[in-house]
């Protein structure tokens, strides 16, 4: 399998790294991205982008990345905090009448934004719902137990964070998350980023695959089994056969479904701090400082680390970013000054990332010490 595109020079480091991980097999179809400066850097494709390997990935193949979609769901609650449409901090459940069960009333939108809503997994009564059952999946959450009193705990919600903020868009400024992204979100960035992508744009999309022979349990129990509990339910989250199919890549699931290329994310990030950048402009001065600002610090208990949270991101002293199971991830370093995306369809660990990340000097490591 052969890597094509680009790199600027200083950066031929990266190739050699690539062009491993292609040849050594580690590798089976993905993307490499980075930008400095304002242009990009480095641009490179290697592999396959379909199971039969017909396929060969380009710079413009899209694929699924899991929880790199996060931060793109904040960004789209924040624009209609923006537009003056809902509040940042005024409880939930004055305008999603249904979200006050069971005392959450007062859950406002940033407790959400910082997985602070105490709902980090759907509730066992979603067991039997389907993963594309929006609207189910949306009351399930309105209607469930919290796990914690909403402010008080800390814990990634892995598939929730996309269907709570969903509903309170469409509760509160009757729009749903998959409109104003693309009506609004979307046009800004000028982005080939995808909730729910257009049929015109499905060939590009890549197929997924499992590393591990073991399928999505073994890849559970070897490489994120802190995170067992809140992928349980509702099924399916990890399983090629509905991750590949043209329903899911045509729906929404905020939480993971991004489909998006390296050049894409590699570039929202080399424009996401900047003052002049599409995210001040869709946001304006203070949601912006907002977007990049840790909210919250403390041991997440689906991470199993303690983190720094901003409403999307993690964030430390040296970058600002999200990776998403399977080995996905994109980030800007402030050590650098640089933004970088991986997008690979293998789905493994992050040890490829890794790599290049020690390559150009950045510190990923996000554990950090709370002040």
């Amino acid at each position: 399998m052969s890597v094509t595109g680009f790199t600027a020079s200083g950066y031929e480091p990266l190739r050699d790294i690539f062009e491993r991980l292609v040849g050594d097999g580690r590798e089976t179809g993905a993307g490499l991205s980075v930008w400095a400066g304002g242009r990009e850097v480095v641009g490179l494709s290697g592999g396959w982008s379909d199971t039969a390997r017909t396929r060969r990935w380009t710079s413009d193949t899209l694929v699924h990345t899991y929880s790199t979609a996060k931060p793109f769901a904040a960004l789209t609650a924040l624009a209609a905090v923006a537009q003056g449409a809902l509040p940042l901090d005024g409880p939930v459940g004055d305008y999603w009448k249904e979200y006050a069960a069971h005392g959450k009333g007062d859950t406002t939108l940033r407790q959400m934004l910082v997985h602070q809503a105490g709902l980090p997994a759907f509730p066992p009564s979603a067991a039997s719902l389907d993963l594309l059952d929006d609207d189910a999946l949306r009351h399930s959450l309105a209607s469930a137990q919290p796990e914690f009193t909403p402010g008080s705990g800390l814990a990634e919600h892995a598939l929730t964070y996309g269907h709570l903020i969903d509903g309170a868009l469409r509760a509160g400024a009757s729009v749903s998350l998959e409109q104003l992204y693309k009506e609004t979100v979307q046009p800004e960035l000028g982005i080939d980023a995808w909730f729910g992508v257009p049929e015109s744009e499905l060939p590009r999309v890549a197929d997924v695959e499992h590393a591990l022979p073991g399928g999505p349990e073994q890849f559970v129990a070897e490489l994120c089994p802190t995170y067992d509990r809140v992928l349980a339910v509702p099924a399916g989250a990890l399983e090629p056969e509905r991750l590949n199919s043209t329903r899911w890549r045509r729906a929404v699931f905020g939480s993971i479904n991004l489909h998006a290329s390296a050049t894409a994310l590699a570039g929202f990030y080399a424009h996401l701090t900047s003052p002049d950048g599409p995210v001040r402009r869709l946001l304006g001065e203070n949601l912006h400082a907002e977007y990049l600002t840790p909210q919250v610090c403390g041991l997440d208990e689906t991470i199993g680390l303690t983190v720094n949270w901003t409403p999307g991101f993690l964030r430390t002293d040296t970058f600002i970013g999200l990776g998403g199971l399977g080995g996905s991830a994109a980030w800007w370093s402030f050590r650098n000054d640089h933004a970088v995306a991986y997008v690979t369809r293998r789905l493994h660990d992050h040890s490829r990332v890794a790599e290049i990340a020690i390559a150009l000097g950045d510190d990923l490591n996000m554990e950090v010490t709370c002040q």
